[in-house]
């Protein structure tokens, strides 16, 4: 075990935008918090069991840049998990008025339009960097670290971990500037892989495409890792759906022993593999507890099977209470870029050959993990649980 004085310095984009290089320090306290220094600590305003619930109400005075980050969370929260179906609302409302030929243009142009998402999308720096991100970023905050370099002459994979709940440190760290990806990384353009039927809803998919999601077809993927320019980042959640079945707070299980497809897709294209864990993704909603062979686990596992989506039933906090809700806790969120691990082309890669990277890739995905979990509230007695 490395003393706290041994560990590399990082480059780090904080919550305000600044860029700059933190040490570990090497002993001390900050006060009497068990928490490690830097580290904010948060408890999750939330009844126990069996006690009656209280409604905690939000302060009148509370500044107006913590009113608007609320205020940005709460459109990203809504465009999460009602847009798609208000976009779809509204082309059925318009293609059923006295302006159909309006629906039946933009229907045309949908249909001539649909091998985007899995051909790079249609990237906007315009909207990676609306004024509304910055105060999503500081809402929790969400802070991107550096731990090396990345050379723009390559493509490269993004395994991030955990999925949590609503992803949402990877939509502020690759799908906005934020948190300044272009700054510590430049070169690099990332683009964050979701499910491909989100990409089928008018109106919808012209906003996602925008801040830089693509399909997550094997298509998509490989259009993006076969430019010869390099630069290219695909950014991607491996435990999918399934793994936010089991996102909430503590929680540190991982569902990767089985996914091999990124590590297939990166040697056939010659794609470096970056492990990116994300400490405080699962710390942001509690969950109704739902464990295996459970009725309500069985039945969220066949939905996924059928339709695809994983449907946790979390719940966090309210826009003007803190007690119940659908928006998240302001529980700070590091997101932590591993080093590279340099894949060589391999066209027809064989099972062994899978595996092996494979192999290698979970090694420095639990190195990566126990470098940094002390710095970011994580116990020492704490590992992570793959599945």
């Amino acid at each position: 075990t490395r003393r706290s004085s041994d560990l590399p310095c990082q480059s780090v984009r904080s919550a305000r935008g600044q860029l700059a290089q933190t040490c570990p320090i090497a002993g001390g306290e900050e006060g009497r918090s068990s928490a490690p220094p830097g580290v904010r600590q948060v408890q999750p305003l939330i009844p126990t069991s069996g006690a009656a619930m209280k409604i905690q109400f939000a302060p009148l005075n509370v500044p107006l840049s913590r009113r608007l980050q609320t205020a940005a969370v709460l459109q990203w929260t809504f465009s999460f998990l009602a847009l798609a179906q208000c976009c779809l609302a509204a082309f059925i409302l318009l293609l059923l008025s006295d302006y159909w030929y309006l629906a039946l243009l933009y229907g045309t142009w949908l249909y001539l339009d649909r091998h985007t998402p899995a051909a790079g999308g249609r990237r906007s720096d315009w909207i990676r960097n609306w004024r509304v991100w910055t105060y999503f970023r500081d809402y929790f905050p969400i802070t991107l670290v550096k731990t090396a370099d990345l050379d723009p002459k390559h493509n490269y994979i993004f395994g991030f971990h955990p999925h949590g709940v609503l992803v949402a440190g990877a939509f502020g760290n690759f799908c906005t500037e934020a948190t300044g990806f272009s700054t510590l990384f430049p070169g690099l353009a990332s683009h964050l892989l979701m499910l491909p039927f989100w990409f089928k809803v008018p109106f919808f998919r012209d906003y996602i495409m925008g801040g830089c999601l693509v399909s997550s077809d094997k298509s998509s993927a490989a259009h993006l890792l076969s430019q010869e320019c390099g630069g290219q980042v695909a950014v991607i959640a491996v435990g999918g759906p399934p793994e936010a079945l089991d996102a909430r707070p503590g929680a540190l299980t991982l569902q990767v022993l089985s996914r091999k497809g990124f590590i297939k897709i990166a040697l056939t294209h010659g794609a470096h593999l970056v492990p990116v864990f994300s400490f405080g993704e699962n710390e942001l909603f509690n969950q109704v507890e739902n464990p295996r062979g459970s009725l309500i686990r069985t039945v969220q596992e066949r939905l996924q099977k059928a339709i695809g989506l994983a449907l946790p039933l979390f719940h966090a906090r309210g826009v003007f209470q803190y007690s119940f809700g659908l928006l998240p806790f302001r529980n700070p969120i590091h997101t932590v870029v591993g080093e590279p691990i340099t894949v060589v082309k391999t066209p027809n890669p064989s099972r062994e050959a899978v595996d092996e990277l494979h192999k290698i890739y979970l090694e420095k995905l639990v190195q990566l993990f126990e470098t940094n979990k002390t710095k970011y509230g994580i116990p020492e007695h704490k590992h992570l649980n793959l599945i």
